[in-house]
């Protein structure tokens, strides 16, 4: 478990983080530079979920020896696909990072929603649902390594 007391804000315990996969983890299929790194040390205190439509086909390779479930979701509807996954942990206790347009429900409901803008882009109604957006991966993983940084952010 991850706790994060936030002044003049809320205190997150958070328990899961649930990821989308492409624009997010990886770029075209392809697992981003220091992410599997990342990704194995906060498994220590989170519980890592992918969910993702996996559209290049490379997900579970990718993602081989990281501690994580991965989902891969049927076409049609992935923001309801992904939303109802989330809420089936408890949307209290999980934090999001997406990027996409079927991220934005996710992250809305989240007790932490982060935004990643990277060479895919990203949703604007994505960002206006995140708590927090930033420029990359590494430092929304960061966030959660390091979590004087959302402190810092989210404090009133």
């Amino acid at each position: 478990m991850l706790a994060v007391d936030i002044p003049g804000g809320r205190s997150l315990r958070l328990e899961h983080l649930v990821l989308d996969y492409n624009g997010t983890l990886a770029c075209d299929g392809i697992l981003l530079d220091g992410v599997k790194p990342r990704l194995e040390n906060i498994s220590r205190q989170l519980q890592i979920h992918v969910i993702t439509a996996d559209t290049f086909g490379q997900a579970r390779t990718a993602l081989a020896g990281v501690a994580c479930e991965l989902s891969v979701l049927q076409e049609g509807r992935q923001d309801v696909g992904k939303h109802s996954y989330f809420e089936n942990l408890g949307a209290d206790c999980v934090a999001a990072i997406g990027n996409g347009r079927n991220d934005r429900l996710m992250l809305k409901a989240a007790a932490l929603g982060i935004a990643v803008v990277q060479i895919e882009g990203a949703a604007l109604a994505t960002l206006r649902a995140a708590d927090v957006v930033v420029p990359n991966i590494i430092a929304a993983l960061e966030l959660l390594q390091h979590p004087l940084r959302l402190v810092a952010t989210l404090r009133s």
